[in-house]
């Protein structure tokens, strides 16, 4: 492997200066004129889009759906000069000799002939796993150091001589630990071959990754959504593609991901988006919340809905003219019971009692010898008293009055829980002081998973082509049911850790999730090599693993770079002040700041810092700030899924010591350690748990 390095336009270290300088610095130049070269082509596409007039269209219809097209395009062909539109190329065997440039988007000249091919094209493939062991023909992979839209660095690997199969890339490297600030980056140009075979899974595929800490699993369930739309649009066009994520900061961490790719047709959404039935007016303590999200309350809700339908006790009586139609209740039972039984839901059912029930006063008029048609019988359907009748035995019901009624009444909880749930689980779910009526109820999030299973057996929901679930591990069972509605005919990237679990209902396995999902037949995939987190760090976070995931492999961190771990003990009450200090060093270097700390503590933290004058964000659960801040303060129940450059944890005792159990508070410590990409300081008044302190 050879490579060249300009660092006079990047403060990233240097690669490795070969011997063959001038070949390589002929080689840059010409690259740079190939990209100058390349953008120009992109920006003749984008005129030439900008020159078609929507208004030519056939008619208003059409035109504005060109119109829409046409503006889509057009986003789609912007340059931003802040990167390239290449970032490798591969030079094919003989006899094709084929040699393609890969970038995020496809760029072509004026006859069509590409002149950067999309990563997502099939014949990409091999610039991301082509080897020395399997070169799938390619004889050359050529990467290039990007600094602010320049090429700043050439780096070849031949994948024919044995002499370079041990030898690591430098720019590779480069990249990965290049310092940030703001949102996530995408990492197109550094998937690795394990994460890109997850990437190109079929979009019939329903993928679950297993990913430890700094494995990429987030980066890799977002460019797998990018590679579906791009691999079969016009389905998922019209299907649609949702990503799931745990709260709002995360969405907002993870936003720029897909735009830079191209795609902006996906829609993101926290669990308390996707299941937003009303307002949230309570929390609940955790043994509420594991029961409402137990599996089993499925069968509860389900009873609870149907149990509306009643049994008919009287006759039909239809009056038409001068005459009288009586459908005897017996047989009024029997379509009851047949309606029933279809498997449809319960609304759809109940249009297709007045209907089956004008049928049967049909028969009866024939059997009289009239002649009746269609339109007599949805008349008799439509009828003020076949209204009334359908709605004392079949009564128009709505998710809200079905789960109050539950936790408001005894009676109809014991009805619907018999033989499910015991006497004291039932007396747990009850509410102590019921609201008078349904709309005054004060719901929980946990009641929100409950309202959607009710809803989807009123009404059967309509499901997406594709949902990409990030930390699925801390998702209830009833909640993952609710989340598998929204894909039943489709599939799902699936993306956790079962050692991040940090719910009281957190999965045991994911076997269990997939089952709870809908999506039994599922592939299992698992990263463990850490990109992102240093080795130092990651062992440190690993000796909590035997604590609370037994029997679960420590990853492994892949990275030259050890990183660097300070373990900082302070006088108590100093630890705002050696917070202060820490920053104060750690910002003459380049490179996103995380201050991770107890949720109870970050606005005394937040005031420290403003009374010292060093600037920050927060990002809180819903939401975080407009601005970029090199430092960010970050409640220890939020981390989970960002990462920065650096990280200072502070005070880990009193972080494990807020969640319900011991368990859970390693768990939500371990996510709390392995946020930084270069560097973590602990720092601490109080001793480390046992685990850390050995």
């Amino acid at each position: 492997m050879r490579a060249d390095s300009f660092s006079q336009l990047s403060e990233r270290p240097q690669l490795v200066m070969p011997s063959d300088t001038t070949t390589l610095d002929d080689d840059l130049t010409a690259e740079q004129h190939y990209l100058a070269n390349a953008r120009a082509e992109l920006a003749r596409m984008r005129e030439s889009a900008e020159a078609l007039d929507a208004s030519k269209a056939s008619d208003a219809v059409s035109g504005e759906a060109l119109s829409h097209t046409l503006a889509r395009r057009i986003a789609a062909l912007q340059d931003d000069p802040r990167t390239t539109l290449f970032f490798g190329r591969i030079d094919m065997a003989a006899p094709a000799s084929d040699r393609w440039y890969v970038g995020r988007r496809h760029v072509a000249d004026a006859q069509g002939n590409p002149v950067v091919i999309d990563w997502r094209a099939p014949v990409s493939t091999a610039f991301y796993r082509a080897s020395h062991a399997e070169p799938m023909d390619v004889v050359l992979r050529r990467r290039f150091g990007v600094d602010h839209g320049l090429l700043t660095a050439i780096e070849d690997e031949h994948l024919t001589d044995p002499s370079e199969a041990t030898q690591s890339s430098d720019i590779l490297a480069t990249e990965i630990e290049r310092p940030r600030t703001g949102p996530m980056r995408d990492i197109v140009s550094t998937i690795q071959p394990e994460q890109d075979e997850i990437v190109r899974a079929d979009v019939g595929t329903t993928i679950c990754v297993q990913g430890a800490p700094g494995t990429g699993k987030t980066a890799v369930g977002l460019h797998r959504a990018a590679w579906l739309l791009y691999s079969f649009r016009e389905r998922l066009d019209r299907t649609g593609v949702l990503v799931v994520g745990p709260n709002k900061a995360f969405l907002e961490h993870i936003g720029a991901v897909l735009p830079a790719l191209g795609e902006i047709r996906v829609g993101h959404a926290t669990i308390e988006d996707l299941l937003d039935h009303g307002p949230i007016r309570t929390t609940e303590p955790a043994n509420v919340g594991v029961i409402k999200g137990d599996p089993r309350l499925a069968s509860v809700i389900r009873e609870a809905v149907w149990s509306h339908v009643r049994r008919a006790t009287e006759p039909l009586i239809v009056p038409r003219g001068i005459r009288k139609w009586r459908v005897p209740a017996y047989e009024v039972q029997e379509i009851l019971d047949e309606l029933k039984a279809r498997g449809v839901r319960y609304d759809a059912a109940r249009q297709m009692l007045s209907q089956r029930l004008a049928h049967a006063v049909l028969l009866l008029m024939e059997q009289a010898g009239d002649s009746p048609d269609d339109r007599v019988q949805d008349a008799v359907a439509k009828s003020a008293p076949m209204k009334k009748y359908v709605a004392s035995v079949w009564p128009q019901i709505d998710a809200a009055q079905v789960l109050w009624e539950l936790w408001s009444s005894p009676d109809a909880l014991g009805v619907a829980a018999a033989g499910v749930l015991s006497n004291g689980e039932q007396s747990i779910l009850l509410w102590d002081k019921p609201s008078r009526t349904k709309g005054a109820a004060r719901w929980s999030l946990a009641d929100m998973a409950l309202l959607d299973e009710a809803h989807d057996h009123i009404t059967r929901m309509t499901s997406l082509g594709h949902v990409v679930l990030d930390e699925a591990q801390d998702l209830s069972p009833m909640q993952l049911r609710a989340v598998g509605r929204r894909c039943s005919t489709g599939s799902a990237t699936v993306l956790g850790d079962i050692a991040q679990g940090t719910t009281p209902w957190a999965t045991q396995s994911w076997d269990e999730t997939m089952t709870h999902l809908g999506k039994t037949d599922h592939h299992l995939e698992v990263l463990d090599r850490g990109f992102r987190v240093p080795a130092a760090v990651i062992e440190y976070a690993a000796r909590l693993l035997p604590s609370m995931a037994p029997g679960l492999g420590a990853p492994v961190s892949v990275r030259d770079n050890p990183g660097r771990l300070d373990l900082v003990a302070v006088d108590a009450g100093g630890v705002s002040d050696a917070l202060v200090s820490t920053l104060r060093s750690a910002a003459a270097t380049p490179g996103s700041i995380g201050v991770i700390a107890p949720d109870t503590t970050l606005e005394d933290l937040s005031k420290a810092l403003s009374s010292n004058e060093i600037g920050h964000g927060r990002l809180d659960r819903d939401h975080g700030d407009d601005e970029d801040h090199q430092v960010q303060l970050v409640p220890a129940t939020v981390a989970k899924g960002l990462e920065f450059d650096r990280v200072v944890v502070i005070e880990p005792t009193d972080i494990a010591a807020a969640e319900p159990d011991e368990r859970t508070g390693l768990r939500r410590l371990y996510v709390v350690l392995t946020r930084a990409v270069s560097a973590l300081t602990v720092l601490h008044s109080k001793p480390l748990p046992d685990e850390l302190a050995a």
